[in-house]
């Protein structure tokens, strides 16, 4: 009788852990599926955003602009580009205003850039967190999240001096920055958002370190 009660017993705990193996590699999987869908959604939204440019400035070498199928004189490529298909806003992706893209080919990656890096923007996207602008004279500063599992500036720590960074604008301006220097502080600073930039366009990219202790700090400036 107690052989048998042992037995049991371990059956059940063989089947409640094959349960627990299962939700777990379940959850898993949804996490990955989800990540898999936000990268997908952002180089979509970017491929698109470029798709875009290419189209109005085919018609603007006409003396025309674009904007979905109606041809437009005399309409500003920054008034007409952008957007995404859960929008009906222009120059949106899934709701937040977007000011341009930010492609690193080192680390494959492609992500609209949102016009702040608020809580919630920040959710779904990279986004401006100080500066006068994307691809303006001085240093402009983009925050993304760093979740540990690919998506937004996990990957930031793969980059090294000389990795090339692509900023493309809503006025269809697309520039080559080259990383110059890499390294952590602390939380509390921020030198690193006011310097210096001798009249030259320079972007800073901030995410937080893997144990999120410090801040990784990527200088890159215009090639």
């Amino acid at each position: 009788m107690f052989e048998s009660k042992y037995s049991k017993l371990l059956t059940t705990l063989l089947i409640v852990g094959i349960i627990i193996i299962l939700a777990v590699l379940l959850l898993l999987g949804f996490f990955t599926i989800k990540n898999s869908r936000i990268d997908s959604d952002a180089k979509d939204a970017v491929d698109k955003f470029q798709d875009q440019l290419n189209e109005i400035s085919k018609n603007e070498q006409e003396g025309n602009a674009i904007i979905g199928n109606i041809i437009s004189p005399d309409i500003g490529i920054e008034n007409i580009i952008g957007g995404d298909s859960s929008s009906n806003n222009i120059n949106t992706y899934k709701g937040f205003p977007m000011v341009g893209t930010i492609e690193i080919p080192a680390i494959d990656l492609k992500y609209p850039v949102l016009q702040d890096a608020s809580k919630s923007a920040m959710e779904v996207s990279v986004g401006i967190y100080d500066g006068p602008g994307l691809n303006v004279v001085g240093n402009t500063t983009i925050a993304g999240h760093n979740y540990r599992d690919g998506r937004f500036f996990s990957k930031n720590k793969n980059l090294v001096e000389g990795d090339k960074i692509y900023i493309t604008d809503l006025s269809g301006k697309r520039i080559e920055y080259i990383i110059y220097k890499t390294y952590t502080t602390s939380p509390e600073d921020s030198s690193y958002l006011d310097r210096d930039t001798q009249g030259k366009r320079e972007i800073s990219l901030t995410t937080c370190t893997d144990d999120a202790q410090s801040r990784l700090i990527i200088w890159a400036k215009e090639n």
